[in-house]
């Protein structure tokens, strides 16, 4: 029988009725075996997260050694979807009074935080009658704070083996410790994602407010179009440079695992969505580019030294500096005699800039430090861009025509992307050139033509 792990969001989930959709999602198809969810969501524009809500309690217990007044917006939130599901079964008020108790005991932000999804999946199993999992036995972190695979993975099989149906909250699991530990912020992608792979899912069904991924963002480029299917590779890319759909670390336990994902509307079930795929199962669709994203507000760092390519250790020289002081880089375009770093401009703030400059200038010695700051990165993604003779020629001209000046190209040897850098005032109508000329110019050419 197939076998499906789903995951809801916060904005999928964020009020009784949401949840009946959820519900009826479900019971649609019975492969739909296991559902991991998130947090209540806003219910309208100005709503408070139940995430938000929480922090909001640990702050309270961590000050006042209470968090009575604070946690009493949680307990009429979920009292309200309680009464709002009909659920009569459910003693919501006996929960929600021990995990008032734990959070002022406890005083740990993780564990504070983690109740949004931990409530939420007591209800829904209620709801469905189902049975509930809790994380914390099943998803365990090292000593390092990494997830700890070899331990979950075979925890989360053996657990759910034994279940017809199960809902498992997302978000959290357990330390080295013994504590309650979350992912980051929209981790629940992350934790539907470990528990797919852990049961060896046919599919990975992600379910969100939107029908899927979209070539390029809305909010910027009008009605652009919607991506039917996408490779793994593809989604990293545009994931990682702001296409915010599904977080970014979620597709690497189903990609190891090579499960599809599904992105899905839960409040347009009927669309079609989009099927992210392995590499291997990914068949190349005739379009030149899949999807454009980008991320404003970086700095780069060009370094120039002659002899540079004969000096050993040059570049670890320089890496080790970032190392040191905690700080990644995104990017690391060279040439004969240059090195060029780019750093998310947030990691240089409060002096931090003029030190690193400091530092690599006395490990060593470049001739020449040039600074651009208030950059933008813009990736033309697709794996049909290696086999279409003129995509570079294609892009500069169509940015050379919007008057915008390149300041940095980078492209990988795979030719999966072509990322350049851009002043920020430029990333809009970069945004929108780019997605004219591979998108719409082809469109417009052939309606001329008919």
């Amino acid at each position: 029988m197939k076998l499906i792990v789903c995951k809801f969001g916060g904005s999928s989930l964020a009020d009784g009725n949401n949840i009946s959709r959820v519900a009826d999602i479900l019971r649609a198809d019975p492969a739909r075996r296991f559902a991991v969810v998130s947090a209540p969501g806003k219910r309208f524009s100005n709503d408070i997260k139940v995430t938000d809500l929480l922090y909001e309690c640990y702050r309270s217990a961590a000050q006042t050694g209470s968090c009575a007044a604070s946690f009493s917006a949680i307990r009429r939130r979920f009292t309200s979807i309680v009464e709002e599901l009909g659920i009569t079964s459910f003693d919501i008020e006996a929960v929600l009074d021990e995990t008032e108790r734990e959070i002022g005991l406890k005083k740990s932000a993780d564990f504070t935080a983690s109740r949004g999804e931990y409530l939420n999946a007591r209800i829904i199993a209620a709801k469905l009658g189902w049975e509930f999992v809790d994380a914390k036995d099943v998803i365990f972190f090292k000593e390092n704070g990494a997830f700890d695979e070899e331990k979950s993975y075979p925890l989360i099989a053996e657990r759910l083996s034994s279940c017809q149906n199960a809902v498992i909250p997302g978000f959290y699991g357990t330390d080295a410790h013994g504590n309650i530990k979350t992912f980051s912020r929209g981790g629940s992608d992350i934790s539907g994602s470990i528990v797919a792979r852990a049961v060896n899912a046919e599919l990975y069904e992600n379910w969100t407010d939107v029908s899927g991924f979209l070539a390029c963002d809305p909010r910027i480029v009008n009605n652009p179009e919607k991506i039917e299917v996408i490779s793994f590779k593809e989604l990293r890319e545009l994931s990682y440079m702001g296409a915010n759909v599904l977080h970014a670390d979620s597709i690497f336990p189903v990609r190891k695992g090579d499960i599809p994902i599904k992105i899905k509307n839960t409040f347009r079930p009927e669309d079609a969505g989009t099927l992210i795929l392995p590499s291997k199962k990914y068949k190349k669709h005739g379009k030149t580019v899949t999807g454009i994203a980008g991320k404003k507000d970086f700095t780069v760092l060009y370094l120039e030294k002659s002899m540079m390519n004969s000096e050993i250790g040059f570049a670890r020289k320089v890496l080790s500096i970032l190392e040191q002081d905690g700080i990644s880089f995104e990017h690391m375009p060279s040439g004969i005699d240059t090195l060029s770093l780019v750093i998310e401009s947030k990691y240089l703030t409060d002096g931090v800039l003029d030190r690193l400059i400091g530092q690599i200038s006395e490990a060593v010695h470049p001739d020449y430090i040039r600074v651009l700051e208030n950059i933008a990165l813009v990736a033309t993604v697709g794996h049909g861009m290696a086999a279409s003779v003129g995509t570079s020629a294609r892009l500069f001209k169509a940015l050379s025509d919007a008057g915008i000046n390149v300041r940095m190209i980078d492209q990988g040897s795979s030719e999966l992307n072509i990322i350049v850098g851009i002043d920020n005032d430029d990333y809009e109508k970069c945004l929108r050139a780019v997605y004219y000329e591979f998108f719409l110019k082809g469109k417009r050419k052939k309606a001329e033509a008919e």
